[in-house]
């Protein structure tokens, strides 16, 4: 099916520092983490910059620029997996180096211009001059996703630490990334970097594929292991272990598993005045789990200000930001589809101890700036001696350790069994706010309308709830919960509420339906509203 080619740039090396063309032991994770154990036992080097003739390159030039499919890694060798690069230039002013890996023989991957085919012949004669300064930006996996006589684009690791899967039946949205650090403080968030790669090659008979990566940055180093498996869902097991660099700046907070979306608007604000589209988002929400029978759904919003939301969850067992809503009529977007855009749901293995659930919403005016991330954060450890020290002076462990799952699920997945929030509409008139969410599924679509369903509606101080109203939705065959609240209109109450906070005030609502009083489980998930509260 493919051409088989042979790079005469290959440099075949063995594993630490053994004679060019030697064998070595059998490449693992263990390798991984020693080198990153020994990095962050160094001073951090800021990497050299690409040639600015690349940076300056505008979207349209950088993408002219294609790896030729025909000159993919194992390409013509009947392989489930072919892998492609990605050039430098535009956003990515950082090259990676790349490795195969094939039994106990390791190869370096060497940049060669020949690889790609380029937008024009200026662009490839600059490239060809300079060639040593050159590298790969990323890489992506292709494997037979959506039929068995084609190889689709599966997985892409491309710029810091962000990498990305797709499903059966979908499109590219959501990131996920190794690590993040620092996301939404006073003190700036730091990006660690993927510096290199060692891509295992697969059996032909394989169904998934393993990938290591050594990771950088000036505060941290780190060892990841992908495995990642295509299908329905996609799902990578990631495997890493974090080293805190000596001398490095005391950052205030680690995120795990971290979630990189999209969310411009949705349907609670009825659209926008100049955009055809009803909606437009990546993700339309935050689902996560305590592991005892408990979900909870928190929709996403386009805050005016910064906004961070903080769930308490410790020994996490899955959270997730999800494509919700998977009908075109929604969006109308025939070229982006958004209603083809995956969810990601985050599973971790093992007890992960005391820690916190993020989501981090940050304002845009554009559809093309990722403005959404949810991540685990990790209590810092409290000795004898925490109380006496400030927030500041605590720190993490020097190592940490920890494997997850990440589940890239096609359009229309579900993850439980409960009833769904489906829709959140907001409508304002004054001081008076109006909620109007939507549950179906689960058992809600069985229940007959005379049913003894109650809401439960949670209101934060000093906000009173003024009525509440739960009837059948006969289209979706479920439930509209409807309730109303008055915010502070008192002078000075607002500005007083903000002084006191330190900023935005944010108030937290809460619904969920049950059936009968003496039932301990809800028919439905837990609805979770922040609502940034501004003067007008």
């Amino acid at each position: 099916m493919f051409q088989r080619v042979f790079f005469t740039a290959f440099l075949l090396v063995a594993f630490a520092f053994s004679p060019v063309g030697a064998r070595a032991s059998a490449f693992s994770f263990a390798d991984v983490q020693a080198k990153a154990q020994d990095l962050a036992n160094t001073a951090y080097t800021t990497p050299t910059p690409v040639p600015e003739f690349l940076t300056k390159l505008t979207y349209p030039e950088w993408s002219s620029i294609r790896c030729l499919p025909e000159k993919a890694i194992w390409a013509g060798e009947e392989l489930p997996f072919t892998v492609q690069f990605f050039h430098p230039g535009l956003y990515y002013d950082r090259t990676v180096r790349i490795h195969l890996v094939d039994g106990e023989t390791i190869e370096d991957v060497a940049f060669d211009p020949a690889l790609f085919q380029y937008g024009s012949e200026e662009l490839a004669k600059q490239a060809a001059d300079n060639l040593p300064a050159l590298g790969f930006a990323g890489f992506r996996l292709h494997f037979p996703l959506n039929r068995p006589d084609y190889q689709d684009e599966a997985a892409i690791f491309l710029g810091a630490s962000y990498f990305r899967a797709l499903p059966v039946g979908s499109r590219y949205g959501i990131y996920s990334r190794g690590l993040a650090l620092d996301t939404a403080t006073s003190q700036g968030e730091e990006f660690p970097y993927f510096t290199e790669f060692w891509i295992v090659k697969p059996a032909p008979d394989a169904t998934e594929i393993t990938v290591y990566a050594l990771m950088d940055s000036p505060s941290m180093a780190g060892a990841y292991r992908f495995i990642i498996t295509p299908g329905s869902p996609t799902v990578t097991q990631v495997k890493n272990a974090l080293f805190i660099r000596q001398g490095a700046k005391n950052f205030r907070k680690i995120g795990l598993a971290p979630l990189t979306s999209m969310f411009f608007y949705g349907e609670e604000k009825n659209g926008r005045p100049d955009d055809f589209r009803p909606e437009v988002h990546n993700s339309d929400g935050l689902l996560f789990t305590d592991g005892s029978k408990n979900w909870y759904w928190s929709p996403l919003a386009n805050p005016r200000r910064l906004g961070v939301q903080i769930f308490p969850l410790n020994n996490p067992r899955g959270f997730g930001l999800l494509q919700r809503d998977t009908s075109f009529d929604s969006y109308q977007d025939l070229d982006a589809r958004y209603d083809l855009r995956p969810s990601l749901w985050a599973e971790p293995e093992g007890d992960w101890g005391p820690g916190s659930l993020e989501l981090v919403e940050i304002p845009t005016e554009d559809a093309y700036h990722d403005n959404i991330v949810a991540f685990w954060r990790p209590d810092k450890p409290r000795d004898k001696n925490a109380s006496d020290k400030p927030e500041d002076e605590l720190r993490y462990p020097d190592t940490l350790m920890y494997i997850w799952k990440l589940f890239w699920m096609p359009p229309s997945s579900s993850l439980h069994e409960k009833g769904q929030a489906t829709s959140t509409r907001i409508s304002r008139s004054g001081d008076t706010l109006t909620f109007h969410v939507d549950f179906a599924g689960g058992e809600l679509s069985n229940l007959p309308e005379d049913t003894g369903i109650s809401s439960i509606v949670e209101t934060p101080e000093p906000i009173p709830l003024l009525e509440k109203r739960l009837v059948r939705n006969p289209v979706t065959r479920g439930w509209r919960l409807e309730f109303k609240v008055r915010l502070p209109k008192e002078e000075g109450v607002l500005e007083s509420l903000m002084a006191a906070r330190k900023g935005p005030v944010t108030l937290r609502f809460r619904a969920q339906l049950k059936q009968g009083e003496n039932l301990p489980d809800p028919l439905t998930e837990t609805w979770i509203y922040d609502w940034q509260l501004q003067p007008q």
